[in-house]
């Protein structure tokens, strides 16, 4: 039954495509590969075939589906309105269904249980943040790395050059901060109140990216907005989304729509731009609720009059990614938001237009185009002379610091607010 309601809909879908060719040169894979297979319009015709029968579903047809990004550059140009993103989720669901043996082949078992245990329970990754920071501190990671299977393993590679976990404020920004493992389900606003909001954790970042949760709720703070951040909220569901796993991601979507739709706020604010357009589209905001990027929302914000921002001399490149400027339409508001801060300058990196290779877990899964694809961003960025990088996605921030750190490059990539939480005196 699931298999006919996903070729029904490919069907429909993938025959709006007119095969104009519009998309081929904004495709990072086609503009790499020079494959009409490993194009949007050579996948389509391939979806299609597939479902009418005309060519199976084999092992070669899932490496083209595969190697897609899912970066959705084709949708910001396709003159038909072709919805691709939800056509390679449908497809790749379709394959889940149908060839669960090709697909386990492609995913280890332990890969496949941290997924279980931890990213439909981000809670657990709250309790693990001091484990990880220990084992960080006491250099265990650079001592593991020696060991020969460790050494060549991407993740592992990836995991030790993280840097230093962070945790998130247990008192009122605003005060004395303390240190802990959880979050406060409230952090009441400063000043003239101005509003209420609610702010998405995700997963990973729990651990990774506190700097940036952090930072989104000092600022929001500062400017008169009181935020609430509900315990029982999990993972956006994206990567099960993009992985096939439907009836998984359409679970975690309902977990965060009940658990949001409890606060009785207008905005739910999202500090990864992957994660927002997630929960965009999977119904988690309602006619009542609005999921909005955090550099859109302090963008428009009021109450910046009562701030005080201090001077940054300084080049600072602004990433482009790609949920951000393909799908959400959002990637103005970033340049905006770091304009506000004095001394500035502001600089697009070349090459926005194109996937830094990062997408989910493709830097793992399809290494060798995910490298070829970061090298051009690490190359516009070493000429630049830029000391600061920013992005509005963890994904790619991570993947675009671990190309750098590799090459001994010296910038530094964060997120936009909190280069601009730094500047108005958050401590980090």
């Amino acid at each position: 039954m699931l298999s006919k309601i996903f070729k029904d809909s490919i069907i429909h879908e993938s025959s709006q495509c007119v095969s104009c060719g519009l998309c081929l040169p904004h495709c990072p894979t086609y503009r790499l590969l020079k494959s009409e297979a490993d194009s949007p319009r050579g996948r389509i015709a391939l979806m299609n075939g597939v479902v009418n029968e005309r060519i199976p579903l084999n092992a070669r047809f899932i490496l083209h589906m595969d190697r897609c990004l899912t970066c959705r550059s084709c949708e910001a140009v396709c003159p038909n309105n072709v919805p691709y993103g939800h056509l390679i989720d449908k497809t790749r669901a379709l394959i889940a269904d149908q060839s669960k043996s090709l697909v386990a082949t492609q995913k280890s078992g332990a890969r496949s249980m941290l997924e279980r245990l931890l990213l439909t329970r981000p809670v657990r990754l709250d309790r693990l943040r001091r484990l990880f920071y220990f084992i960080q501190k006491s250099g265990w990671l650079r001592w593991l790395q020696k060991l020969s299977q460790l050494e060549k393993n991407k993740l592992f590679k990836f995991v030790v050059q993280l840097p230093l976990v962070k945790f998130p404020h247990t008192a009122s920004v605003a005060g004395v901060r303390a240190s802990g493992d959880r979050w406060r389900e409230i952090y009441p606003a400063e000043g003239e109140r101005r509003g209420e909001v609610g702010l998405f954790l995700g997963c990973v970042a729990r651990i990774t990216d506190v700097a940036t949760l952090n930072s989104s709720i000092y600022v929001l703070n500062r400017l008169g907005y009181t935020v609430h951040v509900p315990p029982d909220q999990t993972c956006c569901g994206a990567l099960y989304q993009h992985g096939g796993a439907m009836k998984q991601a359409a679970s975690l979507a309902q977990q965060n729509k009940s658990v949001f739709s409890g606060l009785k706020v207008k905005t739910i604010i999202s500090a990864a731009s992957g994660c927002g357009v997630q929960l965009l589209e999977c119904g988690v905001a309602d006619e009542h609720t609005q999921i909005v990027d955090i550099s859109r929302f302090l963008t428009a914000a009021e109450g910046w009059e009562s701030v005080e921002i201090m001077s940054l001399p300084q080049k600072i490149l602004v990433h482009d990614p790609c949920s951000l400027r393909n799908v959400l339409r959002d990637q103005v508001y970033p340049y905006k938001l770091i304009a506000r801060i004095p001394g500035v300058q502001v600089m697009s990196l070349p090459g926005n237009d194109q996937c830094c290779g990062a997408a989910g877990t493709y830097f793992i899964d399809q290494q060798e185009i995910a490298s070829r694809l970061l090298e051009s961003k690490l190359s516009a960025a070493m000429d630049s002379g830029a000391r600061y990088l920013v992005t509005s996605n963890i994904g790619c921030a991570m993947h675009i610091a671990n190309g750098l750190y590799e090459k001994g490059i010296d910038i530094e990539v964060l997120h936009p607010v909190t280069l601009l939480a730094r500047q108005m005196g958050l401590e980090l």
